[in-house]
C-alpha cells in the first residue's frame, strides 16, 4: 500500500527532510527530531525506511563539506561498536511490534531533549573527556541500536564525544563521518526487513531534492548563526513529540 498522500503526511515529511538536512549541515543532534515528526503521518519502521536513502544522499552532502576535519581515533573506537549495535537493532525490530518500537522512539526522544536541555542550562557532562576506549565501544553499540530502529544514534554518540572538546569543525566532521558510516551499515538490515519497496523508494526519491538543499542550508547557516535558543526549542519540542509517541504506544 503507498504512503498515504495526504496533508499531515506532506508537512511531517517535508518538516523531517528539512530537519535532518540542517544536522547533517552541523547543527548535530537535532536530526533526532527527524523520526518523531515522520511518525506522527506514518509508523515508525516504514518511516524510518523511506528516511535511510535520504540520510545517505545527504550524508554525502555533509562529509564533502568536511572532508578535511574529522577525528580517525574517535572512529576507530565507535564504529565497531555500532555495527554490533546495529545487528542489535535489527533483531530488535524483526521481534518486536511497531507499537514497541513507537514506545522505544518516543523514550529515546524524550530522554535525549532533557539531557541536552540539561547540558544546554551549565550541567555537567556525566563521561570525563579521558574515559577509556571501551567506554566508547559501548556507546558506540547504543549508537547503532539507536540509529538502527529510530534514526537516532547522535544521543549516546554525543555522549561519550562532546567532554572530548573538539573544535566546531572536528565535530561536525567526525559526526558526519560516524553516520555516514552507520547509516551504510543499515541498508542490509532495512532490506532484510522488506522496507526497500517500490512505494517507499518513490516516497524518497520526492523528498530527495529537498534533502539536498536543506543539508546544504545547514553547512551554510552553522557558521553564521547562534545555535543556542534555536537548540532549546528543538529540544522542547523533542520532548513534546517523545511524550506523544509514548501515550499513542501505551493506548494501542
Amino acid at each position: 500500500m503507498p504512503v498515504d498522500v495526504d496533508a499531515i503526511y506532506i508537512v511531517c515529511a517535508l518538516v523531517a527532510v528539512i530537519i535532518s538536512g540542517l544536522a547533517k549541515g552541523g547543527f548535530a543532534g537535532v536530526g533526532a527530531l527527524a523520526m518523531p515528526i515522520l511518525a506522527l503521518a506514518i509508523d515508525p519502521v516504514r518511516g524510518a525506511a523511506i528516511l535511510l536513502p535520504i540520510l545517505i544522499l545527504q550524508d554525502a552532502v555533509s562529509v564533502w563539506a568536511y572532508r578535511r576535519s574529522w577525528d580517525g581515533r574517535i572512529l576507530a573506537v565507535m564504529l565497531p561498536g555500532a555495527a554490533v549495535g546495529v545487528m542489535l537493532g535489527w533483531l530488535f525490530a524483526a521481534k518486536v511490534s511497531e507499537v514497541a518500537v513507537l514506545g522505544v522512539l518516543g523514550g529515546i526522544s524524550v530522554l535525549f531533549g532533557l539531557q541536552r536541555l540539561w547540558v544546554e542550562r551549565g550541567g555537567a557532562v556525566t563521561l570525563p573527556s579521558n574515559s577509556p576506549a571501551w567506554v566508547g565501544f559501548l556507546f558506540g553499540i547504543a549508537s547503532g541500536f539507536t540509529s538502527q530502529i529510530a534514526h537516532a544514534g547522535s544521543p549516546p554518540f554525543q555522549m561519550w564525544v562532546l567532554p572530548k572538546k573538539l573544535s566546531r569543525d572536528m565535530l561536525v566532521g567526525t559526526t558526519a563521518f560516524a553516520f555516514a558510516a552507520m547509516n551504510w551499515m543499515k541498508v542490509p538490515a532495512y532490506a532484510a526487513l522488506g522496507q526497500f519497496t517500490h512505494d517507499n523508494l518513490a516516497a524518497t526519491a520526492m523528498l530527495a531534492p529537498v534533502a539536498i538543499l536543506s543539508t546544504f542550508a545547514g553547512v551554510a547557516l552553522v557558521r553564521r548563526v547562534d545555535p543556542a535558543r534555536f537548540y532549546t526549542l528543538i529540544y522542547v519540542l523533542m520532548i513534546l513529540l517523545g511524550l506523544k509517541l509514548m501515550a499513542d504506544a501505551l493506548m494501542a
